[in-house]
């Protein structure tokens, strides 16, 4: 009977192991970032924090600098609405990407939903969360940027500093791009990721593309 235990926990951590070099070598197929100097990268006309610099640069730049810092992947509530642990998920990339170009998403998502309630699938408004939920992120979207292109194949109109939501998931558009000209998208999916900026914008489907100034 022991010798049957052994063999079963042998056999699991096995596979356990196995799914594991299979989810970092799906994620170390993105190393090679590359700019395609053929495709110009757009600059706004707005400067919503009034930096010097302009929302897509600062968005961008913003976004790059939050995923520097290597948040661990992890889904929390936090009173300050905004996580402050070196812990985040998705939304979070968005959400301090944009708030260091000027742009307060927890405030413009709750103003949002109590003048469109009708909108949002929201049985109680929670501040600190609501602006962290993709749902939520795909209505304010709509009703608050400028909505862009979902056809890959119109790669100058994908822009770095873009917001592309996924069914269930959301990043910002990266100033990098693969050798097709597709963009690389700057995200946070999973526990087990190790590189923030990849080439996976083919690998989700796209529901929303958006800019929040031009």
């Amino acid at each position: 009977m022991k010798n049957y235990l052994s063999w079963i926990i042998t056999i699991l951590v096995f596979f356990i192991v196995l799914i594991i070099l299979i989810i970092v070598k799906i994620d170390d197929t993105f190393d090679d970032l590359e700019k395609d100097s053929s495709i110009k990268q757009i600059t706004s006309s707005i400067d919503k924090d009034e930096d010097g610099i302009d929302d897509q640069t600062d968005i961008l730049e913003n976004t790059k600098k939050y995923t520097s810092t290597k948040p661990h992947y992890k889904s929390k509530y936090y009173e300050t609405g905004y996580p402050n642990d070196q812990y985040g998920v998705c939304t979070d990339v968005v959400a301090f990407g944009l708030k260091g170009a000027g742009y307060d998403l927890m405030n413009l998502v709750n103003e949002d939903i109590i003048n469109h309630r009708e909108e949002y699938d929201i049985e109680t408004v929670d501040k600190n969360i609501d602006f962290r939920r993709v749902k939520n992120l795909k209505v304010f979207f709509k009703n608050n940027s400028i909505s862009k292109t979902l056809d890959l194949k119109k790669v100058d109109e994908w822009q770095g500093g873009d917001i592309v939501i996924f069914e269930k998931h959301i990043g910002i558009v990266s100033d990098r791009r693969n050798k097709s000209g597709i963009p690389y998208v700057i995200h946070h999916a999973n526990p087990y990721q190790r590189k923030y900026e990849q080439d996976i914008l083919k690998k989700y489907k796209i529901v929303g593309h958006y800019r929040m100034s031009e």
